[in-house]
Formats: C-alpha cells, structure tokens, sequence
C-alpha cells in the first residue's frame, strides 16, 4: 500500500512539473558570452535590440551595485515582453529572487495596494546569511544503541522509554576513527534519518541535525537492497571534527513574516501574511545592516517583474516614485501594451498610461513585432515543446495564418490541431487539419466581422448602431 502511495505522488509530481505553459519554452535571454544575441537560442527568436538591452540590465542585477534601476518593457501585444522577463529570470540562477506580479493582483487582495507593493518589493531582495558550524562528518562503522531493562514496556511509555536510551556511535574518517557517546535525541534523528552502518553522516554539533550525505564507495559492492537513487561517496579524509561556512538565502518578506507573526513560519505557506507593520520592518532592516557590517550577510538585490502596469493608479506609482529611492530597492522591470491612455485614478493622458515623473525614472526597452520568418521559427520551436509533429506545407500555412492574424491565435492553433489529426488517426499534422481548426476557431478579425454582420441579434449592441447611423448620414 505505501509503495502504491509513493508511486501516485510520484507520479502527481512528475504531471505538475510537465505541463506546458506559454513560456515554458524559454531557458533565457539567448545571448552569448559578450551580450551578443543569437538569432535563436534558448527558446529566444528575433527581438536582438530588445534582448541586447535586457543583457545589459542582467549584467547590472548580477553587478548588485545599483539599486532602485527601473526598466520598462513596452510593445505591442504579441512581442514577447514578458518572454524577455522570464528570459532574465532563466538567466539569473536560483540564488538572486524574482518576484513577478500583475498589477490587477494588487487590487483584488484584502491588503492595502501600498503594503501590497511593499511586500512584493521585500520579496524581491535577497539576504544570504553565513554563519560557521561545528560539524561532525565521517563514515559510520557501527551504531549501537542499548535500550535500559527496566523500561516501561507498555505502548504509553514509548516517550521516556526513547529519552532514556542511551547508545554508541563509531565514526571514521581515512585518518581516524572515533567513539561518541549518544542521547536520546541524537538516537531519534538517526533513526528518522534511516542511518545504518556503512553510511556517510554530517551531524550538526549546535542543532543535532542529521544529514545522510550518501554511502560509502567502500560498501559498494555490499548485496544489500539498494534502492537505484542510493548516491555512493568516499569516505571523508582528514579530523573527523571540521567548522564549516553554512550560507543561508531567504528574502526580506520571508524574514518580515517570520517575525511579524507567532507562527510566522505557518504563515509562508499558507499565504495569509496579513498587514506587516513598519516598526518590524525597521529592526529587521537595522539588524541586516548590523549583519552587513560584521560580515555575517550580504545584500541580494533581485527584480521585482509587473506587468499590464497601466492597470496601477496615480497613488500606486507616486508610492513606487518614493520606494525607487531606497537602498534596499530591488531592479524594478515593468511591461505594458498600451499606447496613450488615461493615468487610472485620474483625467490626465499620458504615454502607457504611466505618469511623466516616474516614466522620467526608467530605461525603455520597446518590443517590435516578429517578422514572418521569426513567427515561423517560433511555431517550430512550439511544435517541438508541445510534442506535436507538423509537415513541412502545415507549418507554412500556419505562418501565413500568425502574419495574417496573430502569433498567439497561431499558437492555440497547433495543440488544436493535433487533436484533429488524432482525431482522423494521423501521425503528422497536415494542412487539411490546419484548415479544420482555422474554421472550427475564429481569429479577432473574423469575430469581428462576424459581429458586424449579425449584430442586430446580439443583446446590448447600441455602439454598432450609431456607426450605422453615421454611415446613414454621411452617405
């Protein structure tokens, strides 16, 4: 039963991680090693001014010198502005933080929009933590643990009863080979941690944390039952005592909530961090300068990505106006797609529909639309991470269609299409599976033609009315 258990969560993890999003194709900016880029690389095609610029700012995130830059990724939709996000999150690595949020997000929590933005700004900085441990690492030769004869042999006592063994542990490096003497609650990580003889151990002297590094080379060819993700190793050489340096990396916000609550820990799973208030974040900030100094931490400044920006009001952006400013901003990439439009919260127009002394702040990057061969090379590349093989004449068609219509109408085509060639017991999608689908789905183009011609059924059509009457009128 538990082995039927370990196999569906294993499998339940292995369809969460293969499910294919709309940039899962993209492993990062496609650049070489002298911010060139390359036609097509990393899931990356055409953009190369875009994507030159992107480098320099990734350069500059990695720098971590310059805090509070803010780089705003304009363009029409459809021209891979938030492609160039993901792209600069792919590249950064695991270590730097990358918060990303929707502007619309900010108005749907129950948080006010401002302590919204602070969070996201928190989560986006990054503190790697170094502190020395004593550590114990070497081979275990033999454990012996020796269980009192007057214990309560009921199942009740089960608590005293492990609190009271008392055991052995024999441990030996290439070098040397030492006996320690073990307490309840070492006796009780070992057996959490499945420890037996032959294994290699790291065992933290200050928590009692037990960390089963792997096997040792020597028990190799031992015919006992081993699992194939059993990793072997050498056996440690030199003291079987050693100080090593432990890096730690968590976020401000994680650290914010940690302290703000009794349970803080609890709380970053459930996602109900609530109003954090700012005399917190204060000590929290002068203790990390404090760390700073003595040399225990560094500052790691990531990118905080939001996107559709115009969706933010006046009040939001003079709050991003303020919080650019501080030493511990992290870079700040904002996208949108809109051309001049009203500010929100206000009757003034302005370009992107950001206001004029914070669009003064930022480096624009603007997006151009792809080119009929760079549309091509994108549905290749989406036909491969879809798993869905096309003939030759199929994927011309469906670059005429992405030119006609648009990239993401195109897109949605081909994982539709491969249900209709299924669907005639087909290996390779072909045009006429192509022409099924362009008819079954329709592109904005022909919705809206569609509207036109029978807009007298639909309810509520009051806007196509008075252009037919100013037609009326003017003929």
């Amino acid at each position: 039963m538990a082995a039927e258990l370990k196999k569906l969560s294993e499998s339940r993890d292995l369809t969460r991680i293969e499910r294919i999003g709309a940039h899962s194709h993209i492993r990062g900016l496609g650049l070489d090693s002298s911010f060139e880029p390359r036609l097509s690389s990393e899931g990356m095609v055409g953009q190369q001014p875009a994507r030159k610029a992107a480098g320099i700012i990734l350069q500059l995130i990695r720098d971590g010198n310059i805090a509070g830059r803010a780089v705003l990724l304009a363009g029409q939709p459809g021209t891979g502005k938030t492609a160039i996000a993901m792209g600069i999150a792919k590249s950064l690595g695991q270590e730097t933080p990358f918060a990303n949020v929707s502007a619309s997000e900010l108005f749907s929590l129950e948080i006010s929009r401002t302590e919204a933005l602070t969070q996201a700004f928190r989560k986006a900085i990054g503190v790697r933590i170094k502190e020395e441990a004593e550590i114990i690492e070497g081979e275990v030769v033999e454990i012996v643990i020796d269980r009192p004869a007057s214990g309560s042999g009921g199942a009740g006592g089960g608590d005293s009863k492990s609190a009271s063994k008392t055991g052995k542990l024999t441990m030996k490096t290439t070098d040397m080979e030492t006996v320690y003497e073990l307490g309840g609650k070492m006796i009780e990580a070992l057996g959490k941690e499945k420890v037996q003889s032959g294994d290699v151990i790291a065992l933290d002297k200050a928590s009692g944390k037990v960390t089963k590094l792997g096997r040792s080379i020597g028990r190799s060819r031992d015919y006992d039952a081993m699992g194939p993700q059993t990793k072997f190793i050498r056996c440690p050489e030199g003291e079987l005592q050693k100080r090593k340096e432990v890096v730690h990396c968590v976020t401000l916000h994680e650290i914010d909530v940690i302290n703000s609550r009794t349970q803080g820990f609890l709380a970053l799973f459930t996602g109900d961090t609530g109003e954090i208030r700012a005399e917190v974040r204060e000590q929290i900030d002068s203790k990390v300068a404090e760390w700073r100094e003595e040399g225990k931490a560094d500052i790691i400044p990531g990118v905080l990505f939001i996107d559709e920006v115009h969706m933010l009001d006046i009040e939001c952006f003079s709050f991003l106006n303020r919080a650019l400013e501080n030493e511990m901003a992290p870079i700040l990439v904002i996208a949108t797609n809109r051309g001049i439009t009203t500010i929100r919260g206000t009757n003034y127009r302005s370009p992107h529909g950001i206001p004029a002394d914070f669009l003064d702040r930022l480096l624009i990057i603007s997006t151009q639309p792809y080119s009929e061969e760079e549309i091509g090379k994108i549905l290749d590349i989406r036909c491969d991470e879809e798993d869905v093989e096309m003939s030759k004449d199929a994927k011309v068609l469906l670059t005429k269609i992405g030119v006609e219509t648009s990239l993401r109408y195109a897109i949605h085509l081909i994982t539709a299409a491969a249900l209709a060639c299924q669907k005639r017991k087909g290996k390779v999608v072909e045009m006429v599976d192509i022409s099924r689908v362009y008819q079954l789905f329709l592109d904005v183009k022909r919705s809206t033609q569609y509207l036109m011609e029978y807009q007298n059924q639909y309810m509520f059509s009051e806007v196509p009315r008075e252009t037919e009457g100013d037609e009326a009128m003017q003929s």
